[in-house]
């Protein structure tokens, strides 16, 4: 089968490649550093799917000029489907597939590490430290131990983060419209969302992306939250109302924002803009604030995580391919 694969960076092509090498019958590949866009659309000339990523645009115009190309599959390798104009996509007969798990340990320890850095100040120490600064004032944090940890999402990422924490002493509370008996087996409690607001000392959000849960920290949330709470999200960009945030850094009511994602972040994350001015005001003023952590959509990348990712990408591409479809993972 041949692949048009949108996004790509050399860590993308080398894992791509690799998975390839190691089937039975092997894609053919051609990568594209562009994102897939309707000005982009056209170099899927040819192919008989397409391989996208986190900020590919296949929105029903997308969607329409591949079907003109001919393009039956959409492989992705992720596991948010946000992107993806789905009915669309379902009208015109074309294949959406994604990565469903390919490393919850991944999302989870750098959830922990985000937690880490912004209680007990390690951006700041280090710089401080590079500057021949040993001073301790204005790093002060607090014992993780006994704090109240909200998981709003239990899929396989919220489960292997509310097991760390209980592993550090927390008292974990979670929240999804699905519990799961195992989670709730394991000591986690699920609650209500009016009931995390107010309860929780930490909250990270490790559910999907929709309608449901769009801006789902909104300013309405916040007001409920305890004065210095620490929000974390890992998730998607679009599950925060980020200038709702920003007035409740600026007001104290969240006294610890770490992020991995950001709802803008198509125009900045993957990509290296140092010699650019940065022209997104409201991520501009995230920065300013010492309170704040983010990285850019990188709480994936690991080994393991970009290797379980281009094997099935690639299996689901080959199961299409031999007519398997009850194999794939489809949206």
């Amino acid at each position: 089968m041949k692949i048009a694969v949108f996004s790509t960076k050399p860590y993308d092509r080398k894992f791509l490649t690799d998975a390839n090498s190691c089937l039975e019958k092997p894609h053919q590949l051609e990568f594209h550093d562009a994102q897939l866009n309707s000005n982009s659309s056209l170099l899927a000339q040819g192919c008989d799917a397409v391989c996208c990523f986190v900020n590919d645009n296949l929105d029903a115009t997308v969607l329409q000029q591949l079907a003109a190309l001919n393009v039956k599959l959409i492989t992705l390798r992720c596991a948010g489907f946000n992107q993806v104009d789905l009915a669309e996509a379902k009208k015109l007969g074309i294949v959406v597939a994604r990565v469903a798990e390919y490393s919850p340990h991944a999302i989870a320890e750098h959830t922990l590490g985000l937690i880490l850095m912004l209680n007990r100040n390690l951006h700041r120490a280090h710089h401080r430290v590079r500057e021949n600064d040993y001073s301790l004032n204005g790093l002060l944090g607090f014992d993780l131990f006994n704090k109240t940890v909200a998981v709003i999402g239990t899929g396989k990422i919220g489960q292997v983060f509310a097991h760390i924490m209980q592993g550090l002493g927390c008292e974990v509370i979670a929240f999804d419209p699905q519990p799961d008996p195992a989670v709730a087996a394991a000591g986690v409690s699920y609650v209500a969302l009016n009931d995390i607001w107010p309860t929780a000392d930490i909250i990270s959000l490790h559910c999907p992306l929709n309608t449901n849960t769009h801006h789902l920290i909104n300013s309405d949330a916040i007001a409920q939250m305890k004065t210095g709470v620490m929000l974390i999200n890992t998730g998607r960009g679009g599950l925060i109302d980020t200038p709702a945030v920003i007035a409740g850094l600026k007001s104290k009511k969240i006294g610890y924002l770490g992020l991995d994602v950001y709802e803008e972040e198509a125009n900045l994350f993957f990509e290296d803009n140092s010699n650019s001015l940065l022209q997104d005001d409201i991520f501009a003023r995230l920065l300013t604030f010492p309170n704040v952590v983010i990285t850019g959509h990188q709480a994936f990348f690991t080994r393991e995580a970009l290797t379980a990712i281009s094997n099935i990408t690639l299996i689901n591409a080959t199961h299409f391919e031999q007519g398997e479809m009850a194999k794939i993972c489809q949206v």
